[in-house]
């Protein structure tokens, strides 16, 4: 049986290195904007392990939530970690990540990436297969985490072929 109930991805959230940085980079580059923040939030029982299985003593200073566009809500956080923060993982590490963007002009897109100084990882990438019609490419926020642009515009080899569900489109957020 399911999840009762479930409607839908509401958040997505990540833990940054330095929200003032992080915060410039989701409005100014991404164009992102931030709704609310929170914080500091500290705890002196087992509330941080309890509830978000970090160390007890771990301070979580601020968060803040941004909408982008249509789609999922990103809580961004700064933590001050009791522990030694461990280092991000790439793709192919358990817990490996990376966020994706629709882009209606993924050329356009790339090249003003690289204009800000963003670094993109390689040149855009064709899809094959069931993605057929899909091109993408990578590119690190200053801190280092994965990002994806993705663009569609005439849909995906899949769609023709396996009706009737379908992946969420941006596109289209109401299908």
């Amino acid at each position: 049986m399911p999840l009762p109930a479930l409607r839908g991805t509401d958040h997505i959230g990540f833990t940054v290195p330095d929200l003032d940085e992080a915060h410039d980079f989701f409005t100014r580059i991404i164009g992102c904007d931030l709704v609310y923040s929170l914080g500091p939030f500290r705890s002196d029982d087992d509330w941080m392990l309890e509830h978000l299985n970090v160390h007890p003593r771990t301070v979580m200073r601020r968060l803040n939530f941004y909408r982008c566009k249509n789609g999922s809500n990103f809580e961004v956080f700064e933590y001050e970690p009791h522990d030694p923060p461990q280092p991000q993982p790439r793709n192919s590490d358990i817990g490996g990540h990376h966020l994706g963007f629709y882009v209606d002009d993924l050329d356009e897109a790339i090249e003003y990436l690289r204009s800000e100084g963003i670094r993109v990882l390689g040149e855009a990438t064709e899809s094959s297969s069931y993605s057929t019609g899909q091109r993408w490419v990578y590119f690190l926020s200053p801190w280092g985490m994965q990002f994806e642009l993705v663009s569609f515009p005439n849909g995906k080899r899949y769609e023709r072929e396996h009706p009737p569900v379908k992946l969420w489109d941006p596109r289209d957020p109401a299908e």
